[in-house]
């Protein structure tokens, strides 16, 4: 049984339709790639399977469990219950400033009573030294660079166990040479057997790392399947006119 199915979702801001009929499946240990160009729903898509964008129809499910059925959302604590297999990392990194990187690690742990405090440091500093920043424990945000701020970010995700990573953009705030680091974590994870969805615009990433690729473009899945067999022999015109522009530049 697929850990993640999501079967004909859809979501209109006001007359503009953001997502339509989207379906697609994530089995365990899959690192599913999501390219698209901007404004074709990827991002409201990823936001959509946490409950931070609801859903207008459409089923999302988690190993079973409905956190959305035919449009109609679970009841709070279920749906919770259910969002809390997956952890989320944004684009933005979305860290608490006035927080050291570990008191940004612990406080959702804290907040919901899971483990000890003493189980807490160890994990935090445990996933710390496995985004290699293990000396950065007592710092500020505003003392990193962009690519260990967004490594402080993943680490912070995996605190909770989440069964699924959801990427939206990770790399897109940093430059070229911070991108290198933070893709570095995202393929040990994936060689660890982590199932992610990956928004992403790094094509190499996607070809490398990627065990499905899907295409998205206004709101629609246009082409998925190998992400080899996508990025160098695309069926559909959408996707090779995507392409080409994006492998130009």
């Amino acid at each position: 049984m697929p850990i993640l199915e999501v079967e004909n979702i859809k979501k209109s801001f006001d007359s503009l339709e953001v997502l339509k009929q989207i379906s697609f499946e994530v089995n365990k240990n899959d690192v599913i790639a999501v390219i698209g160009p901007s404004g074709s729903g990827k991002s409201t898509m990823l936001r959509s399977l946490v409950h931070l964008e609801e859903l207008d129809g459409g089923n999302v499910s988690v190993n079973g469990n409905y956190i959305v059925k035919e449009g109609i959302y679970s009841k709070p604590q279920l749906v919770k219950q259910i969002t809390s297999k997956m952890g989320m990392v944004f684009q933005h990194f979305n860290l608490f400033p006035h927080l050291t990187v570990v008191e940004n690690l612990e406080l959702a742990p804290k907040l919901l009573k899971q483990g000890s405090a003493e189980q807490n440091r160890s994990l935090s500093m445990e996933l710390l030294k496995k985004v290699g920043l293990s000396d950065k424990a007592d710092v500020l945000p505003s003392k990193l660079s962009g690519g260990q701020k967004q490594r402080v970010a993943i680490a912070r995700a995996l605190m909770r166990k989440p069964e699924i990573l959801l990427f939206d953009e990770p790399t897109s705030a940093l430059d070229p040479e911070l991108t290198g680091e933070v893709l570095r974590v995202m393929k040990d994870l994936a060689q660890e057997g982590m199932t992610m969805v990956v928004v992403t615009h790094e094509m190499e990433f996607a070809k490398d790392v990627a065990t499905k690729a899907i295409f998205m473009d206004k709101g629609e899945i246009v082409e998925s399947g190998s992400p080899v067999d996508l990025l160098t022999n695309p069926q559909m015109e959408r996707t090779k006119s995507f392409l080409h522009r994006t492998l130009q530049t």
